[in-house]
């Protein structure tokens, strides 16, 4: 079974719920601005996806950090974890974890590509 990660209210999220809906794809939701998110799936989605794709530096979240904080997020990968859990707004969205891996982001194309 997916399961996709993200905030309810998002629009990128409603697209992804259409989408899977339309496709007939069963799928199980957490809301980690509800639920939050624990460090071990954030270790997993970094060390197989990589900071660049987790990461989401053009939302309102990371430019409201300090440079300072931005910084410390950025010197490793414990630090990064520490600034996405503490601020889940952070991560992009959504994360669909599949059989095969991850898909971060709406990616129409390979969402179609689901069985």
């Amino acid at each position: 079974m997916l399961k996709i990660y993200g905030i309810k209210n998002c629009n990128s999220m409603k697209k992804v719920f259409d989408l899977l809906n339309e496709l007939g794809l069963a799928y199980e939701f957490h809301d980690y601005k509800k639920q939050g998110i624990d460090a071990e799936t954030l270790k997993k989605w970094l060390d197989e996806v990589g900071q660049d794709l987790i990461l989401n530096k053009k939302g309102t979240t990371w430019r409201k950090l300090s440079e300072e904080q931005q910084q410390t997020a950025l010197e490793n990968q414990s630090n990064l974890i520490s600034a996405l859990t503490t601020h889940s707004s952070l991560i992009k969205r959504p994360v669909l974890q599949t059989e095969q891996g991850y898909i971060i982001g709406y990616d129409e194309a390979a969402y179609r590509t689901l069985k």
